[in-house]
C-alpha cells in the first residue's frame, strides 16, 4: 500500500486532515517501534509503504516497557497534538495496519503489548 493511501485511510478513520494524519502515522509507528521487540517491528515493516517501513525497523533491543498513557503521551508529543487526537490517531493507524499487515502477523506483533494498548487496534463498538 502506498504511503498516501495509508495516510488517507488514517485521516478518514481519525477524522483529521491528511497532513495531521501523516504526523500521527509517523508518531504511532515510531512509538510502536520503541514498545515492540526489533524482530516483531521488523516483521511488520515489509507490509507498509516504502516511505513508512523504515520507521519500524530501527527498534531498540530490548523494547521499552511502557503503558497506554505513556504511549499516547509520546504520540501526542511527536505529532504536536492533544491527547484525544493522539488516541483517535493511534486507533486509526493501528486499525489501518491491521488490515494491511493481516490478522495473524499483526496479532503476533501486538501480543507483546498490554491489553489496553492492544485494544487501540480494535474497532470501536458501533452505537445503536
Amino acid at each position: 500500500m502506498a504511503e498516501l493511501a495509508f495516510v488517507d485511510k488514517v485521516a478518514a478513520r481519525a477524522g483529521v486532515p491528511r497532513e495531521q494524519a501523516r504526523l500521527l502515522t509517523e508518531a504511532v509507528l515510531r512509538t510502536l517501534t520503541e514498545r515492540l521487540s526489533g524482530g516483531e517491528a521488523a516483521a511488520l515493516a515489509p507490509h507498509l509503504a516504502a516511505e513508512l517501513s523504515p520507521l519500524l525497523v530501527a527498534a531498540p533491543e530490548p523494547p521499552e516497557a511502557f503503558g497506554y498513557d505513556e504511549f499516547l503521551r509520546r504520540v501526542a508529543d511527536r505529532a504536536g497534538t492533544d491527547r484525544p487526537t493522539a488516541e483517535r490517531g493511534s486507533r486509526a493507524v493501528l486499525q489501518t495496519m491491521h488490515r494491511v499487515v493481516g490478522h495473524r502477523e499483526f496479532e503476533d506483533a501486538l501480543s507483546q503489548l498490554p491489553a489496553d494498548l492492544k485494544e487501540l487496534a480494535q474497532p470501536l463498538p458501533q452505537g445503536p
